[in-house]
Parts: C-alpha cells; structure tokens; sequence
C-alpha cells in the first residue's frame, strides 16, 4: 500500500482529515464495545450447537460445497496447514489496521468512508451474536473436520470453558472475511493502478483459511458479505475528481455526525 499505487500525476488526498486523536478514540472505542459485546452475548452453549447443526444440514441441502474438501486439501502436508493456522491468527487485525491507518494518511475520504462501513458491518455482527449463538465447525461432531489450529498450532483459542477472552459461540458472520472483502474494496476504491484488483487475493486467502481451519462455514462468509453489501449501498463511497491541479483528489459530503470529527481541509 503504497504511492506507487496511484498514476502518474495525481496528488494525495489530503481532504476531510479527521483529528487523529479522535479517530484513534472512536475506532477503539467501536472495538472494545464489540469485544464487550461479544462477551456478554457467550454462554449459549445449547444455542450455539443447535444453531451449528441448522447451518450444517441447510448448507448440505442447498448442495454448498463440503468445509470437509478445503481442510483435506491444506492437510497434505504439516507446513501447508500450519501457515493457514498462522494466517488466521496473525493476519485478520493487523491488515484491517494497516488498511485504514494507510487510508488516513493517503485517502482521508475514503478513510471516513471505510470508516462507517466497517462500523456498520460489525454493529451488525455483534446483533446476530446475541440472536444467533453459533458453534464453530470444529466443535460440530460427525462432520469429520478437524481443529487443525489446536492439534497442528498456533492456536489463538483455549477451551470454550475457560476461555473468557472470545466468545468462541460467535461464528456467524465471519468478520474475518467480511473485514477482509472491505480492506479489497476499499483500497480498489482508493486507488488505480492496473494491478489494484490483485487485492481480492486477500478475502480470497482469508476463505480458505477460515473453512479449511474449520473456524467458520461457507455460510458465515455469504452473511458477511451480505452485510458488507448492505453497508456498502447505504453509505456512498467518495469519487475523484479531476480538475485543474487537483487531478485525482477524492471528495466526500460528510454526515452530519462526522462533522465534529472532520479537521479543516489541508
């Protein structure tokens, strides 16, 4: 993510900067009352494993691919299944992050923008995990899946019992996805090199890891994306306007609530 990523002639968007430190307030501030959320939504074991067997059988009456055929493939060897582990663990957060810290010092508009659509996605996520508890694949018996990151590592989950960290009962959607597919769209957006659709790569590796690792279903990815769709036609993305001088420059008509945080243009 980097300049080189913008054609010859266009300048950075330094428009519409909201104050750093109340961004770093508001976006921690999101995240924590999620993880609080998350939390105070666990302890709907019944639930959950109900709710897994519903997602089960609905994905195999509608024919979805089986979770069980991604997972043989990484198992063909210990390194292959161990890098999904890591790439589960390790890659989720820090992308999300890098992506918007980049967007808010490149592509203010567009930060703002991703800001609310991300906001909005995952406020919807924490209410589907207090009206739909769901246990993960790699809880389910009989469906032959593995916790590939319990038995090959590194593993970011202790037992659900003892584990007041996560709730582990909190499946549907996959934030790891749909944060994945918005950190594509938005630098697709942000930018316009030839090769900025490589990006997809991302949400692309990101299935993979989370069916194939047993961590989510295909469907937790449709929900997610369903959501991210949603948030994406509510809420307009900034366009580029080309003039005299500010070729390439992105434009956004804040909201009313993001007034307070938008700095004046510089």
């Amino acid at each position: 993510m980097n300049a080189r990523s913008e054609p010859a002639g266009t300048e950075p968007d330094s428009t519409l900067r909201p104050p750093l430190l109340r961004e770093f307030l508001l976006v921690a501030g999101l995240f924590l009352v999620y993880k609080l959320g998350r939390q105070i939504a666990s302890g709907h074991t019944s639930d959950a494993f109900r709710d897994a067997h519903r997602v089960w059988h609905l994905e195999r009456a509608v024919h979805l691919p089986a979770e069980t055929d991604v997972q043989s493939a990484l198992l063909h060897g210990d390194t292959l299944v161990h890098l999904a582990n890591t790439y589960y663990a390790t890659v989720h957060f820090p992308a999300t992050v890098a992506f918007l810290v980049w967007l808010y010092l490149r592509r203010p508009a567009h930060y703002v923008w991703a800001r609310r659509v991300l906001a909005l996605v995952t406020s919807a996520a924490l209410v589907l995990t207090f009206t739909f508890p769901l246990a993960p694949p790699r809880m389910l018996s009989g469906t032959g899946l593995l916790d590939t990151a319990r038995i090959y590592g590194p593993s970011v989950y202790g037992p659900p019992s003892s584990d007041h960290l996560s709730n582990q009962f909190a499946a549907m959607p996959s934030l790891h996805f749909g944060w994945a597919l918005m950190v594509a769209v938005g630098l697709i957006a942000a930018t316009r090199s030839r090769w900025r659709w490589l990006w997809l790569l991302h949400p692309l590796v990101t299935l993979a890891v989370i069916v194939g690792t047993a961590n989510h279903y295909w469907l937790d990815s449709i929900v997610a994306t369903a959501l991210l769709v949603t948030a994406l036609t509510l809420i307009p993305s900034p366009h580029r306007t080309a003039g005299p001088g500010n070729a390439g420059t992105a434009r956004l008509r804040l909201l009313p609530q993001d007034t307070a945080l938008a700095g004046p243009a510089r």
